[in-house]
């Protein structure tokens, strides 16, 4: 009789221990924040870069110079903000064509410090309106353009009916008289290199800076050959409304047009030229880095430390001759990284 007592006074105790529990109140975990449909949720960058329109020197029958070398380098930059469903919030165009000439005997005949500008930052100093059938600069086709895209997803952006490049779409025509292949390409690009931000991204802006400080003349005695180099360093970010990086996304396109001694192209015209990120291992950092980390993942963490942050605070970074001497990225990020703040800033000043 004890031992059933016994028993039944355990299960009472386990009955009150159950049903105290189930009153306990349960804690909610609560749902990471979603933008909603409209709002930004992911961020792009792409690139697509062409030198084909570079050319070798040239003589007359006379055995007279008629066309000196020349590298061009055309990097078409699209910089993209989608929503939750991939349709575009805002996209910012820009294509940095850069020349680099040589004289008769191959030698720069390019001020390796000039300050080079994209067509959207050149303005009317472009020069397309005195050609244009509709009187617009080619900026204000561009921005066309990227209002006509907003609200689209890159599917039905592709499905532009166009003719040999030029669009042909009636809500286009009278505004866009320019090829699109390579913009929509670029967006293209963008959209699927596109990575996820931080809830209450508002702005979106593009920076970037161009030298051609690493182009070479011909010097026979060192067999060294000529050669044009464009570095383009450039920046998509989103900023939130308090100035702080919701999203960023960093790339350089390194382009090299090379020539032989008699200033004949000796790169392919048609080759592709991806970037350094887009050339990942290929780019081959990691046998010289001391810490063993290629260029697109030192890039990376710089990108994920840069965000949360402001401007201010991120150029407020503990530099030792542009390398970073912040105890915060030392282990991630050993290349120079001047540069890269430069583009950053830009975008955040024309953000829009």
């Amino acid at each position: 009789m004890k031992k059933f007592l016994v028993l039944l006074m355990s299960l009472v105790l386990l009955v009150i221990l159950i049903g105290g529990c189930a009153e306990a109140p349960v804690e909610e975990i609560p749902e990471e924040e979603s933008p909603a449909a409209g709002e930004i949720a992911t961020l792009g960058l792409g690139i697509v870069t062409s030198i084909n329109r570079s050319q070798s020197l040239s003589e007359d029958e006379e055995g007279e110079v008629e066309n000196l070398a020349m590298g061009q380098v055309d990097s078409v930059i699209a910089t993209a903000a989608f929503d939750q469903e991939g349709r575009v919030v805002d996209v910012i165009i820009d294509t940095a064509q850069t020349r680099v000439h040589f004289d008769e005997d191959m030698q720069l005949d390019s001020d390796p410090a000039e300050e080079i500008l994209t067509k959207k930052e050149l303005g009317d100093d472009y020069d397309m309106r005195r050609a244009s059938e509709i009187d617009k600069e080619w900026d204000e086709q561009i921005e066309a353009l990227e209002e006509w895209m907003v609200g689209k997803t890159v599917e039905e952006i592709n499905a532009l009916d166009m003719d040999n490049g030029y669009p042909a779409d009636p809500d286009l025509t009278t505004s866009v008289t320019i090829t699109v292949t390579d913009y929509l390409a670029a967006l293209e690009k963008a959209y699927h290199n596109a990575v996820n931000v931080q809830a209450g991204a508002e702005t979106l802006g593009l920076g970037h800076n161009i030298s051609i400080g690493r182009s070479v003349g011909y010097d026979a005695d060192n067999d060294t050959m000529p050669m044009a180099q464009v570095d383009t360093v450039i920046s998509g970010t989103v900023f939130n409304d308090a100035g702080e990086v919701a999203g960023v996304l960093i790339d350089t396109a390194q382009t090299r047009v090379n020539f032989d001694g008699e200033g004949q192209l000796t790169s392919d015209p048609a080759a592709e030229f991806p970037t350094k990120k887009e050339l990942g291992d290929d780019y081959d950092m990691r046998r010289a880095s001391e810490i063993d980390k290629e260029w697109d993942e030192q890039i990376e963490a710089l990108e994920e430390w840069m965000v949360g942050k402001t401007v201010e605070e991120i150029n407020a970074l503990d530099m030792d001759n542009g390398y970073p001497a912040d105890p915060d990225l030392t282990t991630s990020v050993t290349i120079t990284v001047t540069d890269y703040l430069a583009a950053l800033e830009e975008a955040y000043d024309r953000a829009r």
